[in-house]
């Protein structure tokens, strides 16, 4: 009788495809920079960063399923299903949000009262609209772009909604240290919305 000899565990995931030098681990980063750039290429018109930072989070989704290497052509082929009237009237959410913060932080400058418990507040303020923003990106059908259910996933999740946090507050600093970086992050944030998504039907409370 003969024994089929139990690979340890674990040694599956560092076996290399054939031609693959750096390991599993090494495409994935790579994949990631890909999508960070073709995402900050697809947000230059701004209204289109709903559209762009979804087909990047579904581009991911995809690769994480399936193993197919993320490809420009297949990002395209993502961004333009969820180029829409509606998709582009949500991209005006962003920057409208922002020149209101922007307003808000100029009056805190004015050393108006209460602006040392505004200033904290407002940072707060952003920081959550990011995460929900983020999450919002990351969804499925049927709820693709939903403020609403990215707001409900954010509450029902805080401990997602925090992993989620910190890489936009990690984001932030890389882009004030080294604006270089800036077109690649994209991909991370994309990534990390993606991942905290992908977890959370397994915290869902149950009805």
């Amino acid at each position: 009788m003969t024994h089929t000899p139990v690979a340890p565990r674990g040694a599956g995931r560092q076996r290399r495809e054939p031609g693959e030098v750096f390991g599993g681990g090494f495409s994935l980063f790579a994949d990631m920079l890909l999508v960070g750039l073709l995402t900050s290429v697809a947000c230059l018109p701004v209204v289109t960063a709903p559209a762009a930072f979804s087909a990047a989070s579904a581009t991911l989704r995809g690769t994480a399923r399936s193993g197919v290497q993320i490809s420009v052509r297949g990002y395209v082929g993502e961004l333009r299903a969820r180029l829409g009237a509606r998709t582009l009237l949500a991209g005006l959410v962003p920057p409208l949000f922002a020149l209101l913060l922007l307003l808000d932080s100029r009056l805190l400058g004015a050393d108006l009262p209460g602006a040392q418990v505004l200033a904290p507040a407002l940072l707060l303020l952003a920081l959550g609209a990011a995460v929900v923003g983020l999450r919002a990106t990351a969804l499925e059908e049927p709820h693709r772009l939903s403020a609403r259910e990215g707001l409900v996933r954010s509450v029902a999740d805080p401990r997602g909604s925090l992993l989620l946090a910190g890489a936009v507050v990690l984001a932030a600093l890389l882009a004030w240290a080294m604006p270089m970086l800036v077109p690649l992050l994209p991909g991370p944030l994309a990534f990390a919305a993606t991942a905290v998504d992908l977890r959370f039907p397994r915290v869902r409370p149950a009805p």
